[in-house]
């Protein structure tokens, strides 16, 4: 039997009713490259069967009769080829079609069931906050061994998660995370997707991208899910790296199942850089140290949000019906910056004279040709290779809307939302640090 658990928040009631790109810190690469200057960088209602009364809620009991709840005939998820899709912005939103006819975005947030997988991640964790701070039942899936290389325990997820029911399984496998649902004996209407590989690796992408987001939609469904929320990245616009044509590919096949079903509908995000990606260098700066930046500080751009704007953006699309069925590229508010503007921006907070170190392009492209020649001969440096090119990649290019007919990355065409600017946190990392702010895995990029 499946050993995976399911934990439900405190409630004076006995029943429940239904409810990243990874953007690569580009600073970081900026450090690791300045040492070849000799530079050193550093510094439908079901009914629970137990009244919650412990400190930390108990374990649902397995229902004898596996899926007894279910009706008899559930949707089938389908897999096909991607088709020409609609991307919407800010001052044009178009959808593919009219909003499906759901059910569940009739009833208020407190009676609607949304799983969130991905949840003990950067940007999984604030908008489980978001959700349960606007009255939805959430279900937050997540690994007992949460957190940077699982250093999270069970009681330290369940206090991360605060106010969400927290289940405890693996959407790698599909069978299991499935189980865990049934175990919970309700209905699923919505679910929100916040997975992204944590390295950026070639299987890595593949087994989270892809898979494991593929799993969340065919268990999501199979327990009446209507719609599906995925966080996505602008980058896959331009596909270069082996995590964007993994997400792509699950877009593809998310698009063609709302096709298929007029009750489903989705709505893909795809957010530019995320603040904690861009601060890498403040404290640098604030020691005296230099800015560190590729070629002439424009090449390239972005629209930065903060992690609670996107949260509550990601939110937003569990019901509005205007960002139905429709890719959604979103920034932040205020213009485009370059890296060139954000280091200016960020002497002039340190009260620091500008001094900038520009590093060449050509040093990446040099040592990608390196790896990518190393590779034939040891197969097992792969993702070495890999983890160059997504260097390259965030060096030279823009996180903004992509046109691909003029290949211009457009800055006016990115929607912006939230209130949050990176100035302002910059000025708060100058003050208290980047703790809390802390990259991982994806330091090595």
């Amino acid at each position: 039997m499946d050993k995976s658990k399911c934990f439900l928040k405190k409630s004076p009631f006995i029943s429940i009713t239904p409810a990243s790109c990874i953007h690569q810190p580009r600073n970081l690469i900026m450090s690791t490259c300045a040492s070849f200057y000799g530079i050193t960088l550093s510094s439908s209602s079901s009914t629970f069967k137990n009244l919650l009364s412990s400190h930390y809620p108990n374990k649902i009991q397995v229902n004898s009769s596996p899926f007894s709840f279910l009706p008899s005939r559930l949707s089938k998820t389908s897999v096909f080829n991607t088709k020409r899709h609609i991307v919407a912005t800010a001052s044009t939103p178009t959808a593919l079609e009219s909003p499906p006819k759901s059910s569940f975005r009739d009833k208020p947030p407190k009676d609607i069931n949304v799983l969130v997988v991905g949840s003990t991640g950067y940007i999984g964790n604030f908008v489980v906050k978001e959700l349960v701070n606007r009255g939805f039942n959430v279900i937050a899936v997540c690994r007992e061994k949460s957190g940077i290389k699982g250093k999270n325990s069970k009681e330290e997820t369940l206090n991360k998660l605060n106010g969400a029911n927290v289940c405890f399984s693996d959407v790698t496998q599909l069978d299991s995370l499935q189980q865990s649902l049934q175990n919970l004996g309700v209905s699923i209407d919505v679910v929100v997707s916040c997975l992204a590989s944590r390295s950026g690796g070639v299987k890595d992408s593949w087994k989270i991208d892809y898979e494991a987001t593929k799993n969340s939609l065919l268990a999501g469904r199979t327990f009446g899910a209507k719609h599906f929320v995925l966080l996505s990245a602008i980058c896959v616009q331009k596909p270069l790296l082996e995590f964007q044509r993994a997400k792509l590919k699950f877009e593809s096949e998310l698009i063609k199942e709302a096709e298929n079903d007029d009750d489903f509908s989705y709505s893909i995000v795809r957010p530019t850089a995320f603040f904690k990606s861009l601060g890498g260098q403040v404290e640098l700066v604030k020691d005296g140290k230099p800015y560190v930046m590729f070629g002439d500080g424009k090449l390239c751009a972005c629209k930065p949000i903060s992690e609670p704007d996107l949260a509550s953006f990601i939110a937003d699309c569990v019901l509005s019906t205007d960002k139905t069925n429709q890719i959604l590229p979103i920034g932040g508010p205020g213009k485009a910056l370059t890296p060139l503007e954000q280091g200016e921006m960020l002497f002039k907070l340190a009260g620091k004279k500008p001094n900038f170190i520009k590093v060449p392009i050509e040093i990446m492209d040099f040592a990608i040709g390196v790896l990518d020649f190393l590779v034939k001969i040891f197969p097992s440096m792969e993702d070495v290779a890999e983890f160059g090119k997504i260097g390259r990649y965030y060096a030279a290019e823009s996180m903004l809307v992509y046109d691909p007919e003029t290949k211009e990355y457009k800055a006016e065409e990115t929607p912006s939302y939230g209130e949050d600017t990176l100035e302002d946190f910059f000025k708060k990392v100058l003050e208290e640090g980047m703790a809390g702010q802390e990259l991982g895995e994806q330091i090595i990029f």
